[in-house]
């Protein structure tokens, strides 16, 4: 049997960092998934919320790198849980526990949001890599001890 899903969204809110009575790291947070066809009365595509569960250094590596409006590829399985409310009523929800977690867009792109340091493209000396952060090698091999 195979239970596995894979994702990709931006996340609704920043993720939500907590730790079990044993100190084990647990993430959640939310996607927000656009379907891949428009809906026939609005012309609209529409938007599905997933919930997600990241555990130990999945989880702290989605809290530390990842926030609201972050875009993400989740892998994983989906989970179904039942559950009591408050008013003793039985729920059922579905969920992904995410098992990798992976940037779903450039770090060139969110450094203009997010304030980091963007590679010069003036860093090349000529060739094919105009406009990127590697540049030609000369000839000359130097001290090179083979």
């Amino acid at each position: 049997m195979l239970n596995h899903i894979t994702l990709m969204g931006r996340l609704t809110r920043d993720p939500e960092l907590r730790y079990t009575p044993s100190q084990t790291p647990v993430a959640s947070f939310t996607l927000a998934v656009d379907r891949d066809f428009a809906s026939k009365e609005s012309g609209e595509k529409q938007t599905d919320f997933i919930d997600c569960v990241a555990w130990r250094q999945t989880g702290e590596f989605v809290s530390k790198f990842f926030s609201k409006g972050s875009m993400a590829v989740v892998s994983g399985r989906l989970q179904i849980r039942d559950w009591l409310d408050k008013d003793g009523n039985k729920r059922r929800s579905a969920e992904v526990v995410a098992e990798n977690v992976y940037f779903g867009e450039s770090k060139r792109r969110e450094s203009s949001d997010t304030g980091y340091n963007e590679i010069p493209s003036s860093h090349s000396s000529g060739g094919d890599f105009k406009g990127s952060a590697f540049s030609e090698l000369d000839d000359g091999d130097g001290d090179l001890p083979f």
